[in-house]
């Protein structure tokens, strides 16, 4: 269990890297309902400038975040995402991974007692090392009791 006094600046993660498959990609359509043609329909995909079909956003989001979640840390929750880009097309076969640094810690506003935040910029690269993905994962972080200032 990690408490928000344990974080460190600069600390930093590196997922597996996980191939996206067709199934993830129709799994994704199925779950969101998001059936452009961009990611469903292989003869529509070959007229967009990379010639075939690509992964949802929303998928890459997900599955970056999923890659990085192997610990469990009972203190800590998410509490959002901010600056999300989606940089670069994720198509059918491609690797990706997930590679984080906390960049930001600071006290919670209303309850600095209790808690902190946490932000951590991910990262997500393809398997040409080519980001495809980036956004701010901020952590909702309680606390040690008894170490308010």
């Amino acid at each position: 269990m990690t408490f928000f006094e344990e974080y460190e600046l600069g600390s930093t993660r590196k997922s597996h890297g996980r191939t996206v498959t067709e199934a993830d990609i129709v799994l994704h359509a199925g779950q969101t309902g998001d059936f452009f043609p961009h990611h469903m329909d292989a003869e529509f995909a070959r007229s967009l400038p990379g010639g075939e079909r690509m992964a949802h956003g929303t998928l890459i989001l997900s599955m970056s975040v999923g890659m990085l979640a192997g610990d469990i840390n009972e203190q800590a929750m998410s509490y959002g995402y901010d600056r999300v880009r989606f940089i670069r097309p994720v198509h059918i076969g491609d690797t990706i991974t997930s590679r984080s640094e906390i960049v930001g810690l600071r006290e919670h506003p209303k309850q600095p007692e209790l808690y902190g935040f946490a932000d951590e910029q991910v990262e997500v690269v393809n398997q040409r090392g080519e980001v495809v993905a980036a956004f701010m994962h901020l952590y909702l972080v309680n606390r040690r009791p008894g170490s308010a200032r």
